[in-house]
């Protein structure tokens, strides 16, 4: 079917040729920001793409992505004959729209503005400083790299949607000669053809799409064809958990405005970016906080350190930092910590303990604590607390991370371990570490490493002795004061238990326990938690520090038994 058959004269046009039986009975979940979600190779699509047809009680849901723009919903039913009939007005902006069902089977399609390509050229009179950066980046010579040239790329066909401005658009790169000023990637591939917008600036309804959506970098980041040596990017990234936002957290920013910047500063890619260019998305996000950790949160296209990775932060540091609930308060107090804290580790921005205390008594410490475990600054051990203590896994050295007159070297940090190279030279996105070949450069023989795997049993062990120790004091509390008694109460848990749960015999003895399990157990009361001795808080506080930080001990083994070790001689002193 020809495509262009019914779409106005110039413009380009989508079409969504599905049966609407294939989608009956699901609601549309409308958004009044859409995101592209379908990827496409160059980055943003030249022409209207349908990425979306949801039949809902009040209609079909449409959703498309394509150039900045007004476009046009046709309609029209399943007979081959059937006229295409136009819904709506022809000024929609939104990509989005929601037509009343008048088929049981129906297609759609959408026509919007051509493409018309520039090249960044036109870009650098109002945007001269992200041009001037942007230039000094790997993708200004993506496509006279040598090694793109090397490998044949400026005449291969599969290869040139990734190099060059809008390759198989009639407006886009056709060949060096042609078209020089459209090679290399440029401000085009990820804002949309931008000529509509060079002519009339001031006009909002062409200027070009900001959109943080995964799917704008994966269509050059990912494994698209044979032809193609990428990396799986994008595919290990969707597989991630950085990929999706924690359902619980996403009720809360729904419910709590407050909440995107306490919560969604780590687990909304929108709310980051917002607060980072200096917004509240408090008050500037209202639906739009279901985005992802997405590539433009760790990476800025715009950026030129640590080329060609362009990342916003060094992936390693010494800076014990904590981000708290003060400083997300506001945007000021925001930017004021991160100013003060600008070599932060990349990781460690989001995974730190977020100034966790054992005097805390409302909820157990949070489970993003490993770069502050990693730098062993974090916990209490029996002289205090622990402000400094890296462990071996500070970074990944070829010699040993310690040397008698204290000095450390530190390597990658967390990129050493959780973003390995993969079968196809790039750093694994998936942030597993699915290999132990990275070990061998410090464990330098097998019988050495496995020695070290005897660390999870060992802290294990810890881990049973000292939840039984607690189990012991909570029901000899229970019996001499009446308010730490009932059923379900646990008088050693924070009000808002941490997520231990576990059985005992008559004899108090833990029989079983586990993580991660609904909990049926109640903590006391934050009024009743003054009855909490200074030690259980003490221990309660390491105990969920070495669970939470998830990694059985590893990144800092020395740090994990030296707080659960402390834990076990306090929990001592409270049972005799």
């Amino acid at each position: 079917m020809d495509l262009n058959c019914s779409a106005p004269k110039k413009t380009a046009a989508a079409l969504a040729a599905i049966g609407l039986g294939i989608f009956g009975g699901l609601e549309a979940a409308s958004s009044p920001v859409p995101h592209l979600t379908v990827l496409q190779p160059g980055g943003w699509p030249g022409l209207p793409v349908m990425t979306g047809i949801l039949s809902g009680t009040n209609g079909v849901h449409l959703t498309w992505s394509g150039p900045s723009g007004y476009y046009q919903v046709y309609q029209k039913s399943n007979s081959l004959k059937a006229p295409w009939a136009t819904w709506g007005l022809g000024t929609n902006l939104g990509c989005t729209a929601t037509v009343p069902q008048l088929y049981s089977n129906a297609f759609f399609r959408v026509s919007g503005p051509a493409p018309h390509y520039l090249g960044s050229q036109s870009c650098t009179e109002c945007h001269g400083p992200i041009q001037t950066t942007v230039l000094q980046t790997a993708h200004a010579t993506a496509f006279t790299a040598a090694g793109f040239v090397a490998a044949g790329g400026p005449t291969n066909a599969a290869c040139l949607p990734c190099h060059t401005v809008g390759y198989g658009v009639p407006t886009g790169f056709s060949n060096l000669a042609k078209t020089p000023l459209l090679a290399n990637v440029q401000c085009e591939n990820c804002h949309g053809p931008a000529a509509n917008h060079a002519a009339s600036e001031n006009d909002p309804t062409v200027r070009p799409r900001v959109d943080i959506a995964a799917t704008v970098c994966g269509g050059c980041h990912s494994v698209r064809s044979a032809a193609c040596s990428n990396p799986p990017t994008y595919e290990e990234w969707s597989s991630s958990g950085h990929a999706a936002v924690v359902p619980e957290v996403l009720q809360t920013m729904g419910a709590s405005t407050n909440s995107l910047r306490t919560c969604g500063v780590c687990h909304s890619g929108s709310a980051r970016l917002a607060m980072i260019r200096g917004l509240d998305p408090a008050a500037t996000l209202t639906t739009d906080f279901n985005v992802p950790i997405t590539c433009a949160v760790c990476h800025s296209p715009h950026q030129t350190n640590a080329a060609p990775d362009q990342l916003r932060n060094p992936i390693f540091s010494t800076n014990a930092f904590h981000l708290t609930s003060a400083d997300v308060a506001t945007v000021s107090a925001f930017t004021n910590q991160y100013r003060t804290n600008a070599a932060i580790n990349l990781c460690g921005q989001c995974h730190n303990d977020r100034g966790a205390s054992w005097q805390d008594t409302a909820r157990a410490p949070h489970h993003s604590g490993q770069y502050n475990f990693l730098l062993g600054s974090v916990g209490e051990l029996l002289s205090g607390p622990s402000t400094f203590h890296p462990g071996s896994h500070a970074g990944l050295p070829a010699s040993a991370i310690y040397s008698l007159s204290g000095t450390f070297r530190l390597t990658n940090q967390c990129a050493d371990c959780h973003m390995q190279s993969d079968s196809r030279q790039g750093d694994s996105h998936t942030f597993a570490v699915g290999a132990d070949t990275v070990c061998f450069e410090c464990h330098i023989t097998p019988p050495e490493l496995l020695e070290q795997f005897y660390l999870t049993p060992s802290i294990s062990n810890h881990v049973t002795t000292l939840l039984t120790s607690l189990n012991r004091w909570a029901e000899a509390a229970a019996r001499t004061n009446a308010l730490l008694a009932g059923p379900q109460v646990v008088a050693w848990e924070y009000t808002v238990p941490g997520g231990l749960t576990w059985q005992t015999n008559g004899a108090g003895q833990v029989i079983n326990w586990s993580l991660d399990q609904p909990v049926t157990f109640q903590g006391l009361s934050s009024a009743l938690q003054t009855n909490v001795p200074p030690q259980v808080k003490r221990a309660r506080f390491n105990l969920y520090l070495v669970l939470n930080d998830g990694s059985w001990g590893v990144h800092n083994p020395t740090l994990a038994l030296d707080l659960l070790t402390a834990a076990e001689i306090w929990m001592v002193q409270v049972l005799q």
